[in-house]
């Protein structure tokens, strides 16, 4: 689970976070704080993993609550004001988002806080191991919760990806660039300009293809120095 907590003086910001954060699964809510002083209060006492951070708020604002916590949880600035972005990543947040964003660009970024890493603990979840990340894909009109480390290939099919699990394979209207992106990990090699490949899950390599489980995996001209290089 993926406890979070909002913290903005606007009462409709609220809601459209919430909103967008119910239709992800494992998402659960903590607290709404409608200043900084009374999420000081929450944090003192409890324990979160994610922040939705407002910055042009009464009594403390954003930033400046967030250089008063001593070992953040992941942050994702929520503001209108986009002169302030550049402070917000010295300030290691995860993302920056403008509003009003779009419930894409909100994905985004909880894909993005979720799978990076932070000083304070190694991840989003309750270990540190990457069966603990997990990305939210679209597929059809619904979004899938995946863990990243049974995630076996992806494959470029048109205007779509098929993210082949250890359990599944799931089709996405996404360009397979955008979801290594997402993924946001060293452990997927793109072997193919239509694969990727997690580097875990290889079983052998043998002249242009690759083994995984009982899929054979092309490799592509343009690529064959990347996987010489995975070979030593």
């Amino acid at each position: 689970m993926i406890k979070y907590l909002i913290i903005d003086d606007e009462y409709v910001a609220h809601d459209i976070i919430k909103d967008y954060c119910d239709m992800l699964p494992n998402m659960v809510l903590q607290k709404n704080c409608y200043d900084a002083i009374e999420a000081l209060q929450y944090l003192n006492e409890h324990d979160v993993d994610l922040i939705f951070l407002d910055l042009n708020m009464p009594k403390l604002k954003g930033f400046e609550f967030l250089k008063t916590l001593t070992s953040p949880p992941k942050v994702i600035v929520t503001t209108a004001y986009r002169e302030f972005a550049l402070e917000g990543f010295e300030l290691n947040v995860a993302d920056y988002l403008l509003k009003p964003f779009s419930f894409e660009r909100f994905l985004k970024a909880v894909n993005k806080a979720v799978n990076s890493p932070t000083k304070s603990k190694p991840s989003i979840g309750e270990t540190n191991t990457d069966t603990s990340k997990s990305i939210f894909i679209r597929s059809d009109k619904k979004y899938i919760q995946i863990f990243i480390d049974t995630i076996q290939y992806l494959e470029s099919a048109g205007n779509y990806t098929k993210v082949i699990t250890t359990n599944e394979t799931i089709i996405t209207r996404e360009k397979i660039s955008n979801l290594l992106i997402s993924l946001a990990s060293d452990n997927f090699l793109q072997v193919h300009k239509s694969f990727a490949v997690s580097k875990k899950h290889i079983k052998s390599v043998e002249g242009n293809r690759i083994t995984i489980g009982d899929h054979i995996i092309p490799i592509g001209k343009l690529y064959k120095m990347k996987v010489n290089e995975l070979l030593g």
